[in-house]
């Protein structure tokens, strides 16, 4: 299904980073940062733009290779790997930041893949997510067509036990990224961070 998503020339999500990342990036006071089911790689690149290393995963090959000529046309590096979530295996205490943009897997992998997000954190590290929320089947503006893939506030929590939330928030506004994703949304964004580290 990815693939054949990706298989065009337009960059189907936009090449500008989503908005929510951009506004709270630099809460990621580390070097190095992974990107959970990355795409065409606007947001890595953007990371990459600002300084961080940067992992890309996804699921897709053809989003990662559209991700590598974005990196190159933009004049930085990231790095790349095609990997199926339900079975990435997240080193514990490895990055300064993680970052899940649109990332929406079935609840029983998703509510596994945030436990090694956890852990996957190094003490002071960052997780931040933005995500559609199940209200979103009544905009039709974008994202998956079952609510099982979509996350709720409280759902994220529960399966974010172990991180101090400095943003949660459940809202609705306006969301501008490529043409698969434009119009109202309703959503829901998270900053986390690992307890033990330096906070700003």
């Amino acid at each position: 299904m990815w693939n054949e998503r990706y298989s065009t020339e337009e960059y189907v999500y936009g090449t500008t980073p989503n908005e929510f990342l951009n506004d709270v990036s630099h809460r990621i006071t580390g070097n190095k940062v992974l990107c959970l089911a990355e795409g065409e790689g606007r947001n890595a690149v953007y990371l990459a733009r600002e300084g961080y290393d940067v992992m890309a995963v996804d699921a897709s090959a053809v989003g990662l290779e559209k991700a590598e000529i974005l990196a190159d046309e933009s004049y930085v590096n990231i790095n790349t790997q095609v990997a199926d979530l339900a079975e990435y295996e997240i080193e514990p205490e490895s990055w300064d930041g993680i970052v899940s943009i649109f990332c929406h897997v079935p609840s029983d992998i998703r509510k596994a893949l945030h436990q090694k997000v956890v852990t996957g954190l190094r003490p002071g590290g960052v997780f931040i997510l933005e995500a559609y929320r199940p209200e979103q089947l009544a905009f039709k503006t974008g994202g998956p067509p079952v609510a099982d893939l979509m996350m709720s506030l409280d759902d994220l929590k529960q399966e974010l036990a172990g991180l101090e939330f400095v943003h949660a928030k459940a809202l609705e506004r306006e969301i501008k990224e490529g043409s698969l994703h434009t119009g109202m949304g309703a959503v829901v964004q998270i900053v986390a961070i690992k307890p033990g580290g330096e906070v700003i």
